[in-house]
């Protein structure tokens, strides 16, 4: 017999009412109260059919929460692993993957070793440094000579990127002697490196290419006719 449904004290409802802080710590937040309840659900049952039927109802609710990722075999991996990481591994299920520990879950990573290089100037880049220890190491010759040019001008373009708007190229020669500890040395030469002017120009013109992504280019006036665009023409 199906009993009549009562109607409920509206004082009763609000004093019976739950608050977050005083439920239990959700272990993975995304998948909601409902599935970690439905998770414990599922750990108390005592038969083993039942208990790996409810397990594999769980992971098709997951995986509905991204269908296009359903069926995809490193992604159900993934739902079992966080069905038993969810359950705090008190769930005994057949899983069709290792189940994990939680020894393993607790392990941490190795220390990543970043490279600690501190260049006295720093405006020049590491590349710069390694192009220079690999001119060391060539042989006299035209290929090493056409090399430390190419150094030095490059050298000369990230000055003027990041300094003054000018620099005079002796400059750049007792750099490239100082970080090459003596072994590039053009303190002497008589090499012109490439103009400032054509220096600048060229920085320039890559930095409006590698502008912030997603802005969009603003229009000259010549462009602009009685507050409308005009449209692209031909040349």
């Amino acid at each position: 017999m199906i009993e009549k449904y009562k109607k409920e004290n509206a004082n009763d409802v609000v004093f019976n009412l739950e608050y977050n802080s005083e439920r239990e710590h959700l272990i993975i937040p995304e998948y909601g109260r409902h599935l970690q309840k439905l998770i414990e659900q599922a750990t108390i049952i005592e038969d083993d059919e039942k208990r790996n039927k409810a397990a594999k109802y769980i992971i098709q609710v997951m995986g509905s929460l991204n269908p296009h990722l359903r069926d995809v075999p490193d992604f159900q991996h993934k739902l079992w692993d966080q069905l038993f990481i969810m359950s705090d591994f008190k769930l005994k299920a057949d899983s069709p993957y290792p189940i994990p520990s939680r020894e393993v879950l607790q392990l941490r990573p190795d220390v990543l070793k970043y490279p600690q290089n501190y260049p006295k100037y720093r405006y020049y880049g590491n590349n710069i440094k390694y192009m220079i220890d690999v001119a060391n190491k060539w042989e006299e010759g035209e290929m090493k000579s056409a090399l430390v040019k190419v150094i030095a001008n490059h050298m000369k373009k990230s000055y003027l990127s990041w300094n003054k708007d000018t620099v005079k190229d002796d400059v750049i020669f007792e750099h490239l002697y100082e970080l090459s500890d003596g072994k590039l040395n053009l303190l002497q030469s008589t090499e012109e490196l490439l103009n400032t002017t054509d220096l600048l120009r060229t920085n320039k013109r890559v930095s409006n290419k590698t502008g912030v992504l997603g802005q969009p280019k603003i229009q000259s006036n010549k462009n602009i006719k009685n507050g409308k665009p005009k449209p692209f023409q031909k040349k």
